[in-house]
């Protein structure tokens, strides 16, 4: 017959998990996290080549790196506890809406970085991170690459369809007609993707002064629509 003493109702199963940790690793983990997390900021700072720049996004970076390695160090000594955190994390979603692809490799560089600083790897996560660091900095901004552009025609006269080709290819280097519109009220429109050359887009003066024109606009393409 199983007896209880005094000792067995105030003891504490809290304290006994505090105990099979180290503080001292823990808090060495959380720092290089921090360390690396900055690191990340700055190079997501310089490289950003988008429209509109979200500092709480950068800022959300550094969070992302300390909260995974804080749940590694949680789960890395207790097998039960993983498989229950697997299971929890594994009902959240995310809704927010990622614009730029090269924003979900930064994600996935900050989960990454805080995953081997919570495990431990902190020399693979220091010398990896900065190693992709070097790699962004250099192709982002080192290496331009040469965008092309849409051209947006609207006009009401098909037969201006052959002189509109003619300026067109004598101002690119390159021209594909993506699609043609027949708008209501007998309107006309189509979009070319074109490679300009020397980055020269007076041409599109000439466009919308040609007769039966109604509005020509070039956009810049790179994923996204930037007018």
């Amino acid at each position: 017959m199983d007896t209880t003493n005094f000792k067995d109702i105030f003891k504490s199963s809290i304290l006994e998990k505090t105990s099979s940790f180290s503080i001292v690793d823990s808090l060495i983990g959380l720092l290089v996290a921090f360390a690396v997390g900055l690191f990340i900021y700055f190079v997501y700072k310089k490289t950003f080549t988008g429209v509109i720049y979200s500092h709480t996004f950068n800022i959300s970076l550094i969070i992302m790196s300390m909260a995974t390695a804080l749940i590694i160090i949680g789960i890395s000594s207790n097998v039960l506890l993983s498989l229950g955190m697997v299971g929890a994390l594994s009902i959240v979603r995310f809704r927010t809406p990622i614009k730029d692809p090269m924003d979900i490799v930064y994600i996935f560089w900050a989960i990454v970085a805080g995953i081997l600083c919570g495990a431990g790897f902190i020399p693979l996560a220091i010398i990896g991170s900065i190693l992709i660091g070097l790699v962004l900095i250099i192709f982002i901004n080192r290496i331009t690459v040469e965008n092309p552009y849409l051209l947006v025609v609207r006009y009401n006269e098909t037969s201006i369809e052959n002189s509109l080709e003619h300026v067109i290819s004598g101002h690119a280097k390159k021209h594909s007609l993506k699609s043609k519109s027949v708008m209501p009220g007998n309107d006309f429109e189509v979009t070319y993707e074109i490679r300009v050359k020397e980055n020269n887009m007076s041409f599109i003066n000439n466009i919308s002064s040609m007769e039966g024109v109604k509005s020509a606009i070039m956009l810049s393409y790179d994923g996204n629509f930037t007018a």
